[in-house]
């Protein structure tokens, strides 16, 4: 025989009103009935839940652990209800989403701070790719949304455009390169570049921007990036939100490039038809756009 979990709030009851007369009143009841419903589930147990000499319904220590129990079973099961009627109002169960490191994290965590204040039921998932990493994971794990520097378009693909990032061509003030000017490509070439690994397993994303030459670190982050520059280690492309402060202070110097040391690249938000995107998805679509949009308005105020 099941427990009948409806005895857990007649306890609940007992216990708060103190008799079985008053609790039978409140449940809108038999005194019989409820009486029954606790001797069912003491035979069903096994043990005495109430001290049958006692003027007052009172518990016995193994009645207030098992009340206990039973009123943490009787919130599973509430939270299992709320869940349940806010799924049925067209949030998904979980949003998963892929983002490429090269992209500013500040707006998007504004962005899920914002969600969360919302106390929607839907569980977000943020992962880190780079360059091809953001696609292929974006496509193996079927997440939802990618957020990404570029891709491989498809007619599936629903884009839409991030303001513009741009990167800078930085070295360490101390490098040899931060005192030299016009460099040409072959100069360029004749030192350690910089540069992000593609974290696709096949490894088939080329970034355009690389200089093709025989010196390339290849690093798994823009943070190991940037204590890499610093240290001098050799020159390579940064967005410039990463490196704001140390370009400020001079820690980093843009380099003398002859074929320019500054491009900027449109990301893009992207998802796609094969998976429509729940309530949670279109909102927090809308809340990265905002705070986004918030960013790009607040740098060129300042």
């Amino acid at each position: 025989m099941r427990i009948d979990v409806d005895a857990f709030k007649v306890l609940q009851v007992l216990v708060e009103e103190g008799s079985f007369a008053k609790a039978a009143e409140r449940l809108h009841k038999a005194q019989s009935a409820v009486s029954y419903q606790v001797k069912k589930l003491e035979q069903h147990l096994g043990v005495n839940l109430f001290c049958r000499d006692q003027y007052r319904a009172e518990l016995t220590p193994e009645g207030k652990v098992i009340l206990a129990e039973g009123q943490r079973l009787l919130q599973y099961l509430a939270n299992i209800e709320h869940l349940a009627s806010k799924f049925s109002e067209g949030w998904e169960p979980k949003l998963e989403l892929v983002i490429d490191d090269a992209l500013p994290m500040k707006p998007i965590m504004r962005a899920l701070k914002r969600l969360t204040e919302l106390q929607i039921p839907t569980k977000v998932q943020l992962n880190m790719e780079f360059l091809g990493g953001v696609q292929e994971r974006f496509e193996r794990d079927s997440a939802d949304l990618m957020l990404v520097k570029d891709y491989r378009t498809g007619p599936s693909y629903r884009p839409q455009a991030l303001p513009e990032i741009t990167s800078v061509l930085v070295v360490a003030a101390d490098h040899p390169l931060a005192t030299e000017k016009q460099l040409s490509l072959f100069e360029l070439q004749r030192y350690v570049e910089l540069t992000i690994e593609d974290s696709s397993i096949n490894k088939h994303y080329r970034d355009e921007m690389q200089f093709g030459g025989d010196k390339v670190f290849y690093l798994s982050g823009f943070v190991m990036k940037k204590n890499a520059l610093l240290m001098g280690l050799g020159f390579g492309w940064m967005p410039d939100f990463l490196i704001e402060s140390e370009l400020e202070s001079g820690e980093l110097v843009e380099v003398d490039f002859m074929g320019g040391n500054r491009y900027s690249f449109t990301p893009q938000l992207v998802s796609t038809m094969e998976r429509p995107l729940g309530r949670a998805g279109r909102l927090f679509t809308d809340l990265i756009m905002e705070e986004f949009n918030a960013e790009l308005k607040s740098s060129v105020s300042s």
